[in-house]
């Protein structure tokens, strides 16, 4: 045993690490919040007197559960509709790179196809509706966030897809499902009962993960989000930015409520979890086969079809509407076109980008020597301690908000170095996420091979287990510089604003107003992200060319 302290060390250590800002930033926030103003937790008092602040808090605690929720059935839905067919290599295919979409883009697409401007109506209009005006609906930013539910949904569907396609090959689903069949129930209630209990237990991590991320986020709220009351993650983004630094204390306390309904929903998805365990315990029991399923199965993989497409047009808008010029409603089509918007955007340089691109490569380039020093540490029996995914679920915004009044108390000044040490804590979770199952599943005969051979224990490391894993590692890297790119709380609270990204500049511009701006920037939202899952697919099959089997990963690894 006594080999495993040093990696047990190493694993320790590089947690400690990566969780010191979520304890300081949670440290920053108690502080103010119970010992600031007039008195003990004069800021709480000051917070219960906001008007809607407890409307904000009910709104988030609804749209996280009701949209992680949905998410979690229609991903079961879909992966019972698929499994046991092509359908599966399908719906991976369609679902794959939309992991790649940043939140801000996936909620500025889902707004050019429905506002009360957007496509759909547009294609509507002259046949159908007859409206000459777009209408007076709140489709968009209704009050009881409906829209901040689908927004958050085409995106987290995707990731529990993946995550629940990295899980499944160890629970053998195709015998458990074979036995089902064997005793008359149809596909996907097969699937349903002997499969989804236990891989659901395997993804709990990410779906809680989901969970919390939904009751608190603030770039999806911004842009789809009600906003008379906003949702409560926004609240605390107001207030941290506010010019009255006496509000600021006000805001850590209502960083404490954040923390209070993420905790009250994951109690609440708990209690609902023993639910539905106990409902579908009697079904189970109840007799029905359902054995004819092929219009159910059908129909949920042409949901899912239309979902992908659907979202898939409101990219297509997103660009369209980047270059378009005079466009008046109900026109389907732009009258004019123009580069203005684009020029607009590249007019001072090309800051957003770059700072984009820098924090991306150089959060992810402190992360993944970390997390492959993690996965050799698990190699020698020292897993990555649970407690790591931990900035998963505390909500960003209550922790970055304290981490700034510590960097702000400390004399810190806001730049690019502080950015991508705030980043790079958020991508490492994905990145053991990505490198974790392929790493652990490697057969160790390679290694003993090796051995045999007189390969030190370095060599061994250097000569096959990296080469082996490089298509992974390309993977993980991907991964994280989307996940980076993708960032809005921690640039636009630790950076104070001076740190520009696409995703800052997107959101802001779609605050305000600016739909080819918005467009603008969601489109390059789409492009970094994927340059860089492309590029994790084209170098290894370069690299390894003579090498056949040595194949790229796939993604669902």
């Amino acid at each position: 045993m006594s080999h495993k302290w040093p990696w047990r060390g190493v694993s320790w250590g590089l947690t400690a690490i990566a969780l010191a800002p979520v304890a300081a930033g949670l440290a920053g926030v108690f502080g103010p919040a119970l010992l600031g103003g007039d008195g003990f937790a004069a800021p709480v008092r000051e917070l219960a007197a906001e008007p809607g602040i407890w409307r904000s808090a009910m709104l988030s605690l609804f749209t996280g559960l009701l949209s992680a929720a949905i998410s979690v059935l229609l991903t079961g839905l879909i992966l019972a509709a698929a499994f046991g067919g092509r359908a599966l290599n399908l719906a991976e295919r369609l679902l794959a790179p939309l992991l790649a979409v940043p939140h801000a883009a996936a909620a500025l697409g889902l707004a050019v196809l429905v506002a009360p401007s957007g496509l759909v109506l547009r294609a509507l209009s002259p046949w159908a509706t007859g409206l000459e005006w777009p209408p007076n609906v709140a489709l968009v930013n209704d009050p009881w966030g409906l829209a901040l539910v689908a927004g958050l949904v085409v995106k987290e569907v995707p990731f529990l897809f993946l995550m629940a396609l990295a899980a499944l090959p160890r629970l053998r689903p195709a015998e458990r499902v074979a036995v089902a069949r064997s005793l008359g129930y149809g596909r996907m209630r097969a699937f349903t009962h002997a499969v989804w209990p236990l891989l659901y237990r395997q993804i709990r991590l990410p779906v809680l993960a989901v969970l919390a991320f939904a009751a608190s986020v603030v770039d999806v709220a911004l842009v789809l989000g009600p906003t008379q009351p906003t949702t409560l993650g926004v609240r605390v983004l107001e207030l941290s930015q506010s010019a009255d630094i006496g509000r600021w204390a006000v805001g850590s306390a209502a960083a404490l409520l954040m923390c209070a309904v993420v905790l009250v929903a994951i109690g609440l998805w708990l209690v609902l979890e023993k639910v539905v365990a106990a409902v579908a315990g009697r079904a189970r029991v109840g007799g029905r086969r359902a054995a004819r399923d092929a219009v159910q199965r059908w129909g949920v993989l042409a949901f899912a079809g239309v979902a992908v497409l659907a979202l898939g047009l409101g990219f297509a808008g997103l660009m369209l509407q980047s270059v378009a010029g005079f466009w008046r409603f109900p026109d389907f089509w732009p009258a004019t076109f123009s580069g203005a918007a684009w020029a607009r955007a590249f007019g001072g340089g090309v800051a957003p980008l770059w700072h984009t691109v820098a924090l991306a490569l150089g959060a992810t380039a402190i992360v993944v020597p970390a997390g492959i020093a993690m996965m050799t540490a698990a190699t020698r029996g020292v897993r990555p301690p649970p407690v790591l995914y931990l900035p998963l679920l505390v909500p960003q915004v209550a922790f970055l908000f304290g981490l700034n009044v510590l960097a702000i108390g400390a004399g810190l000044t806001p730049g690019m170095g502080t950015v991508m040490l705030a980043h790079a804590v958020f991508v490492l979770p994905y990145v053991l996420i990505a490198l974790s199952g392929p790493w652990m599943a490697l057969d160790p005969r390679y290694a003993s091979l090796a051995a045999t051979l007189g390969a030190s224990p370095w060599r061994r490391f250097w000569a096959v287990r990296l080469p082996l894993m490089a298509p992974t590692i390309a993977v993980a890297v991907a991964l994280g510089i989307a996940v980076s790119a993708g960032l809005y709380l921690p640039t636009q609270l630790i950076g104070a604003g001076r740190v520009p990204t696409i995703t800052t500049e997107a959101v802001t511009a779609a605050v305000g107003g600016d739909r080819r701006a918005a467009g603008v920037y969601a489109v390059l939202q789409l492009i970094v992200p994927l340059v860089a899952f492309a590029l994790a697919r084209w170098l290894p099959a370069v690299v390894f060319r003579g090498r056949a089997g040595m194949v790229p990963a796939r993604l669902s690894a």
